[in-house]
């Protein structure tokens, strides 16, 4: 006898079917939840930096790259052309004003300094003969004056003479009246006389400084020549250290040829370059410190060439006390230049997340630390080491300041 099996429940039969549909659902439902709700990110403690917000000082300031320079260096110059005939003092030379750097030949200046001495020589010869000529004219011009004064003394008593023979009676009126016309006439002649010899004396003494200048200025020109001599020695004008001569023996240089260059190295400056952002708050005067080896040395800014190349402009501050012991040409060190004095303000740390956010939103951690979300940021002032926060967090809050480049998009971390 037939047994009739009963058939079973649809959901008893379908059960795999249904338990794995369930799981689909299930699994979709988890996956639209995680698409509206926000994205979250696994990460590790390690692998991020946190940071306190805070309330501290606040100074805006430029931390840069600046080159150890000489304060001054100085360009020698040649004042004569000529070939070179040996090179005295090496490259790298400790120099003292004066010194000797190399030598310089010209047998064309030569000979034109000998024909300046023989033109000099027979200027010489000229004056000694016209001085002469000029002493003898004076004497004679004396001897003249002499003779005249002589004649006018003897005219005047001789016509003494005639008047008291006249009152005498010895001499008429007529032959007294003769007299006196003739001793009017050659006392006019005399004075005539005079007034000659007394411009031709005065002629004579312009003529001698005449002369004296002509010879005075054939001296100078004769000096001035030696001087071209002394230019062939090329010297050192200031002490300092040859930094490099640019010549070889046998070499052809003309006048005013930059040949060397010498460095003071009785002081230091340090010169850097920064972006253009700043040319209109760098100026002269402005402090700045170097940080070397926990110690701060300060200096100032000195000079700014407001002149711009590729975004850049160039500025130079001299040390204003204590230098580092170890200061050489062509040494860098790291420079602060103060834009302003410390401010009261809202400070944090800086980070890698600034490239990313650019400022706008940061990953800001709750009070356990195991979460963190982001939240919208508001930066105002910067400098190498901290952020002003204007809006967005408040003291005391914890901010993730590193690792956004491994963050992408998730709106929320879960730190582990």
């Amino acid at each position: 006898m037939d047994i009739k099996l009963e058939k079973k429940p649809w959901y008893i039969r379908y059960r795999y079917y249904l338990l794995a549909g369930g799981a689909f659902v299930i699994f979709l439902i988890y996956v639209i939840s995680l698409s509206l709700g926000p994205r979250k990110l696994r990460v590790e403690t390690e692998n991020i930096q946190i940071a306190e917000v805070k309330n501290g000082k606040f100074m805006e300031y430029v931390d840069v790259e600046g080159l150890v320079q000489p304060i001054l260096t100085i360009k020698v110059n040649t004042r004569e052309a000529g070939s070179v005939e040996r090179i005295v003092a090496e490259e790298g030379t400790s120099l003292q004003k004066g010194d000797t750097i190399l030598v310089l030949s010209n047998p064309d200046l030569l000979r034109e300094i000998e024909d300046q001495r023989d033109e000099w020589e027979n200027q010489r010869y000229t004056y000694k003969e016209r001085e002469i000529e000029m002493e003898q004219k004076s004497l004679t011009l004396k001897q003249q004056a002499l003779q005249t004064q002589y004649e006018m003394s003897r005219l005047q008593k001789s016509f003494g003479l005639e008047k008291e023979e006249y009152k005498m009676g010895i001499k008429s009126k007529a032959q007294l009246e003769v007299s006196e016309d003739e001793y009017n006439y050659n006392l006019k002649k005399t004075a005539l006389q005079m007034e000659s010899l007394k411009h031709d004396s005065a002629m004579t003494v312009v003529r001698k400084d005449l002369l004296r200048n002509e010879m005075e200025r054939g001296q100078k020109k004769f000096l001035r020549s030696l001087d071209r001599l002394e230019g062939l020695v090329v010297r050192a004008p200031i002490n300092g250290q040859l930094s490099y001569v640019s010549a070889t023996p046998g070499q052809q240089v003309g006048s005013n040829t930059n040949i060397a260059e010498i460095k003071v190295l009785d002081q230091y400056k340090i010169h850097t370059q920064l972006s253009e952002y700043y040319i209109d708050r760098i100026t002269t005067g402005l402090p700045a410190t170097v940080n070397y080896q926990g110690k701060k040395y300060p200096l100032k800014i000195t000079k700014v060439v407001p002149e711009v190349k590729d975004r850049m402009f160039d500025v130079d501050l001299v040390f204003t006390g204590e230098m580092p012991e170890n200061v050489r040409v062509g040494k860098s060190f790291r420079v602060q230049i103060e834009l302003g004095q410390p401010e009261d303000a809202l400070v944090m740390p800086r980070g890698n997340f600034y490239q990313t956010t650019g400022g706008q939103w940061i990953y800001k951690v709750n009070a356990s630390k195991d979460k963190a979300v982001r939240v919208p940021l508001t930066i105002g002032r910067q400098n190498p080491q901290q952020y002003e926060i204007t809006e967005g967090l408040q003291p005391g809050d914890l901010v993730i300041v590193t690792g956004y480049d491994t963050f992408g998009e998730a709106e929320e971390l879960i730190i582990k």
